[in-house]
């Protein structure tokens, strides 16, 4: 009797896990989970009861984008589906696949549908490498059924994905892991002679894997691959002990990759973690979150107007004098250039963080603006309009102006709006006060 061919889901996931079986892979790839038991975190969406272990364990899969950080599980996730399904598993990665080749994949999938019934789940590991073209090729696929797609993407979804293909999928956040969770991983991998390190004579002091489960920042595979540089490259010591010591550990992983996009949400998360620390008067929050930005490589200009802005939005009168640290700081940024630059925008965004706040400008023009787009024009009294040009006297323009200039305190009272209106109302924070109190009897009722 004949064998039966393996189903392409079988093929597939075997012939991956042989490669990875090799002695050539990394210790991530590995030791990667084959099924659900023994994948490692993400409870929040694979919990017992969750609506996505339930799909999983069902054989129910819908159209899903996983979406987190390197190392979060996103590829294993969809490797623990895929050994699950009874349907036929395919996968493409968009940095490598072009459209005539996710074309043929549809192909297929829509043949096996219609000739036996069989559903096809595509999954595109960093599907956002995919074109809104390349995207709009799997819609007509995902409207009639053809295939059950499963993205894979540490981009926001909503930043990378057109709408079409975000409204026809469930969105899954996973979060780094824990440093408890990568212990678990490492300890796994320490102890496992097959796929991990478990036939070498390894001794990990505690200091040590604590250090790479903290620095790795929710990786995995970064943990993993640092424990196996460690451990083939430390030589054994005199009773043939591979000891891993804290040194070692801290020498075999190198500088860490920030996840920071720099057109995606990472990029404006940052950002505006950056600019509510100034506002809410955190210094030191304020520093890290500049750090985070210049070390992940952000253009100092962009920080430098971040601080500007921030410096009249949320300072503003309260102190003048930080509009004037912040555009010194962009313009000595601009001609001393990196790594220096990082000192003088430092210095100018722990001033305005520690400045007193006022958004009282902001709030002025803000308002002011919404009367100009919703409300009737006002028209300039003609006791203000120009008078340097010829004709001026003939068309009243200046009649019963009054320069403030001659009166006593360079002060007059005169309606220099035909409604009486007030935007900006002064707070009483740092130098605002004195601003407030020295217009203030030029309001009949007051700056309330």
């Amino acid at each position: 009797m004949k064998k039966k061919p393996p189903a392409a889901s079988q093929s597939l996931f075997d012939e991956e896990t042989a490669s990875t079986d090799s002695s050539t892979a990394p210790l991530s790839a590995r030791m990667r989970p084959g099924t659900l038991e023994e994948f490692v975190g993400q409870e929040h969406i694979l919990g017992e009861g969750k609506l996505l272990r339930r799909a999983i364990q069902s054989d129910r899969i819908s159209s899903l984008i996983l979406y987190g950080p390197p190392g979060s599980g996103k590829t294993t996730l969809a490797h623990c589906i895929g050994q699950k399904t009874k349907a036929v598993f395919e996968r493409l990665n968009a940095v490598t696949s072009n459209v005539e080749q996710l074309r043929k994949v549809l192909a297929t999938a829509q043949n096996r549908r219609r000739n036996s019934g069989q559903r096809t789940i595509v999954f595109i590991d960093e599907i956002h490498r995919f074109n809104k073209a390349q995207q709009d090729v799997l819609m007509p696929d995902l409207e009639d059924g053809s295939i059950i797609l499963i993205g894979a993407t540490v981009f926001n979804p909503f930043f990378a994905l057109t709408g079409p293909l975000l409204s026809r999928s469930l969105i899954f956040e996973l979060n780094p892991l824990t440093v408890s969770e990568l212990r678990i991983l490492l300890d796994r991998a320490l102890k496992d002679k097959t796929r991990g390190l478990g036939e070498l004579p390894i001794v990990a002091e505690e200091n040590a894997l604590q250090f790479l489960a903290g620095v790795s920042d929710g990786d995995s595979r970064r943990a993993l691959n640092a424990l196996e540089v460690a451990a083939v490259t430390t030589p054994p010591d005199k009773d043939g002990k591979i000891v891993l010591t804290l040194k070692i550990a801290e020498e075999s992983i190198q500088k860490k990759q920030v996840l920071y996009d720099q057109k995606g949400d990472a990029h404006y998360d940052t950002a505006s973690a950056f600019i509510k620390s100034m506002r809410g008067s955190d210094p030191d929050a304020t520093l890290y979150w500049m750090a985070k930005m210049l070390y992940a490589g952000e253009d100092p200009r962009f920080i430098a107007r971040r601080i500007c802005i921030c410096a009249a939005e949320d300072v503003g009168n309260a102190d003048p004098q930080a509009l004037v640290v912040a555009n010194a700081a962009f313009q000595v940024s601009e001609f001393i250039g990196l790594p220096e630059a990082r000192i003088p925008l430092a210095q100018a965004a722990l001033y305005v963080a520690c400045a007193p706040k006022s958004n009282a400008a902001y709030l002025g023009i803000e308002s002011a603006l919404e009367d100009v787009k919703h409300k009737k024009i006002q028209l300039v009294p003609k006791a203000l309009k120009g008078t340097g040009y010829s004709g001026a006297k003939t068309l009243g323009h200046g009649e019963g102006y009054q320069y403030a200039h001659d009166f006593k305190d360079h002060y007059v009272q005169q309606g220099y709006l035909p409604e009486d209106k007030i935007y900006y109302r002064p707070t009483d924070q740092g130098y605002e006060k004195m601003l407030k109190d020295n217009f203030k009897k030029g309001r009949k009722s007051g700056s309330d």
